[in-house]
């Protein structure tokens, strides 16, 4: 049985289809969702409360990792998937993700992702040519909106750290071999719609992901020239792309000095909306 946390801070035009795809095709019980509302002004624990088998938790503090501690204490079940309530896991999905860490080889794993950059200015559509080919991304657990772990996994650590890059912090606590990208299933992460929507979201990521950096060694460090040694060089068409790449990030980096990492969700809200996210 498995147990399924979704932090959610207003979230209520995109939980549904979340939490609709996610049942649908679920035996009874099979899955222990737990939505934890947090800081909401708007509908997001009614609207999870009006799916039937869905436990609602509501925290007066908008704070994605009070949000995930407060889930992880009221589940009961392993393996336990933390999913983001802006992308689709169907309970096919749910079920490959869990299977594949309940053998015990494996102590955590995440899905594919697939970045839709349908519409997208030419500007995004270039950074995410790179983004989408990074090594960093192979067998990583961040980046996707979903990751499972198994009970060994999960006691790795006591709880989540109050910094917002909680999928980074994750990825941190386990050695190749220990995780796997799931490659049967596959979350469709939306990006953002305009390039200064990208700048913002850029820019705290960066900020939150040197703060994690900081604060535990164990965290990868950012290898800043992977985008050229490991994706332009070996394909030369793309070096249009990669000068794009390497200007918006440069910028991204501008706007995480000034952007505060210890409070609030840090979130795109271009690329939150209802039509948007399918996972298979």
């Amino acid at each position: 049985m498995t147990s399924v946390v979704i932090a959610a801070h207003n979230e209520a035009a995109v939980l549904p289809r979340c939490l609709h795809r996610l049942l649908d095709g679920a035996a009874p019980g099979e899955f222990e969702v737990l939505v934890v509302a947090n800081g909401c002004t708007d509908a997001t624990a009614e609207v999870a409360r009006s799916v039937p088998g869905v436990q609602v938790l509501e925290l007066v503090e908008a704070s994605k990792s009070a949000a995930l501690n407060a889930g992880d204490e009221a589940a009961t079940r392993f393996p336990r998937i933390y999913l983001d309530a802006d992308i689709e896991l169907s309970a096919a999905g749910a079920r490959a993700l869990a299977s594949a860490v309940d053998s015990g080889a494996l102590l955590a794993a995440a899905p594919a992702r697939r970045l839709d950059v349908t519409g997208r200015p030419l500007a995004v559509r270039a950074y995410y040519a790179i983004n989408s080919r990074l090594p960093a991304f192979r067998d990583a657990l961040f980046g996707r909106g979903a990751i499972v772990l198994s009970a060994a996994g999960r006691a790795r650590f006591d709880r989540f750290p109050g910094l917002v890059a909680d999928d980074l912090f994750l990825d941190s606590l386990f050695e190749v071999g220990e995780k796997r990208e799931i490659t049967a299933v596959t979350t469709v992460v939306a990006t953002p719609r305009q390039t200064r929507d990208l700048l913002r979201r850029l820019g705290r990521v960066r900020a939150g992901n040197a703060a994690m950096r900081a604060s535990d060694n164990r965290v990868r460090r950012a290898r800043r020239a992977s985008w050229l040694v490991d994706v332009v060089l070996p394909r030369p068409w793309l070096l249009p792309a990669g000068v794009c790449y390497a200007a918006l990030t440069v910028l991204a980096g501008i706007a995480a000095r000034r952007t505060a990492t210890q409070q609030g969700w840090g979130r795109d809200e271009s690329s939150r909306t209802p039509a948007e996210g399918t996972s298979r």
